[in-house]
Order: structure tokens, then sequence, then C-alpha cells
């Protein structure tokens, strides 16, 4: 699989080792650190608007937008506007995933994770190393679940969401969109949209999170 990586950043170094991992390649970064489009290494480079020049270049290509902020990974996709046909689900060799689960285009899965039976997981979020999403759990889209952080059964995860790592969600809760759960925190209640919940267990924080994520 011919792989074009939006971003180049440390996320994108992790989502080039899942690349690697089933001898995918990576023919391009694209990131608006770049100027202009070049060739060099095997590999070409330029700023995001790229894209659509690489899609007309090269044939059988796949986008992955490798970026870990949740708000810029929806205004990236909103801006290239690319059919989802183009957007690739990548996941780790080592991740353990059910058969009845379901994983929507551009989403990333790392190294070590777990999806267990009928999870939903929506477009363009990541399930970072070593989480655990349990049985009948609902993410949606642009939601990104940190490292060896746990769904229990049952839970629903909003647009947006960020779960810090380590944190813990216990069954039945619904976290509303945009919000952040801090890490190591334990979710026992239902959390409203567009705010930053932290501790064990959770409290909201006074401060709501910004609800102007472009949408």
């Amino acid at each position: 699989m011919k792989i074009v990586i939006i971003g180049q950043g440390g996320h994108s170094k992790v989502i080039n080792d899942i690349i690697l991992s089933f001898e995918g390649k990576v023919i391009a970064y694209l990131d608006d650190k770049y100027e202009a489009f070049f060739y060099q290494n095997d590999q070409y480079f330029g700023p995001i608007s790229s894209a659509k020049y690489i899609i007309s270049k090269i044939k059988n290509i796949k986008f992955v937008i490798g970026i870990g902020d949740n708000k810029v990974r929806k205004s990236i996709y909103e801006r290239l506007a690319l059919p989802t046909e183009f957007y690739a689900t990548l996941i780790h060799k080592s991740a353990i995933i059910s058969q009845s689960a379901s994983i929507e285009s551009g989403s990333v899965i790392m190294a070590r994770t777990v999806v267990n039976a009928n999870t939903r997981i929506g477009k363009h979020s990541i399930i970072n190393t070593g989480s655990i999403v349990e049985h009948d759990n609902r993410i949606s889209n642009f939601v990104h679940i940190s490292p060896n952080a746990t769904l229990t059964g049952s839970v629903t995860i909003n647009e947006g969401v960020h779960i810090g790592a380590g944190a813990t969600v216990i069954p039945n809760v619904s976290i509303g969109e945009w919000s952040v759960i801090g890490a190591g925190a334990a979710v026992i209640t239902d959390i409203p949209a567009y705010r930053t919940a932290v501790g064990v267990p959770a409290k909201l924080k006074i401060k709501n999170v910004t609800e102007d994520v472009g949408v």
C-alpha cells in the first residue's frame, strides 16, 4: 500500500512504524512547513495543498492525517474535502481487533491495543498504544484515545473527545463532544460536551473547553 502522511511531527513517526509493520510504503509527507513541492530520497514532500496534485500524479494511493490534535485533524479533513475512499484505515499488526468490530476510514489503531466485540469506531480517530476498548463501545469521529486508556463496556465517546493517557471510563458512561478527560482520570458519570474532567473520580473543571472547533 502506498501512503501519503499529512503532517510530519511526532505522531506521524508512529504512523510510519505502523505502515512499515505491514510492509507498506510512505511515498510522501505533506506539511505546511514546506513551501514548495519536491522529491528527495525516494519520497515527495510539500505543503498540504499538494494533496490533489499527488492524486493526479500517482495512482492507487491512500492518505492518513498523521496529527494527534483532534481539532487540527478535523480542520485538515474539511480543508482537503477528499472522498472517503482516499483515506486508509491503519491497524498495527500487534493490535487485537474483534471480528465484529468496525473501524471507519482514516482511523489509526496503534500497537498492542485491544478492540473488543461489537465496538464501532468512526472516521479519523486514534486508538493509541496499549489502550483497551471493550465490547459495545461507540466511538465517534476525530476522537483520540491516549495510551493505556481503558473504555469498559457500552461507553459512548462523542465527536472530538480526547481521553488522556491511563484514564478509565466505567460502563454505560457517555462523554459529550469535544470534551477532554485528563490523564489517569476515572470517569464514573456522564460528562457534558465541551468540558474538561480530571481526577479520581473525575470531576469537571470550572472553565469550559473552547467551542471554537471549526464546526
